[in-house]
């Protein structure tokens, strides 16, 4: 019997095309997760406009938090405003607290638009974390 009518031919297939899926470049992913941190809640505007899931974006800035992501740029100055002294007598005291509260004070807007008015005299670690978790928030 021969065998040869049995088998079948053998059909070779290529790849021609990749598929929807898009590879980004790590300057890319930066330059998406900076865009969708400038704002309060640009986390969805952001991610429709560059045509990605909303998980996708938020992988990306989990990675972007936790310095996976390599970003060519370099840091940058932020806006400082410097408020004007303003006098004891022009505050209410219940404004003022107590002694200790008194002291001078530093307010710092985050990206997501929160505020944070924190004691110069704050240690520098835990002021990072504080950023760090309102940041996320």
């Amino acid at each position: 019997m021969d065998d040869s009518k049995f088998r079948s031919q053998i059909e070779v297939l290529s790849v021609v095309d990749k598929g929807r899926r898009r590879e980004w470049t790590d300057s890319e992913k930066v330059r998406i997760v900076e865009e969708s941190l400038r704002g309060f809640r640009q986390c969805s505007a952001t991610a429709r406009r560059h045509g990605i899931s909303r998980a996708l974006l938020t992988r990306w800035r989990r990675d972007f938090r936790a310095g996976q992501l390599a970003s060519e740029r370099r840091p940058q100055f932020l806006a400082v405003e410097v408020a004007s002294e303003m006098s004891a007598k022009s505050v209410p005291p219940s404004v003022l607290g107590s002694g200790a509260d008194r002291g001078d004070r530093i307010e710092i807007t985050l990206g997501n638009g929160r505020k944070l008015a924190v004691g110069v005299t704050i240690d520098p670690m835990v002021l990072a974390r504080l950023v760090q978790v309102l940041d996320r928030a």
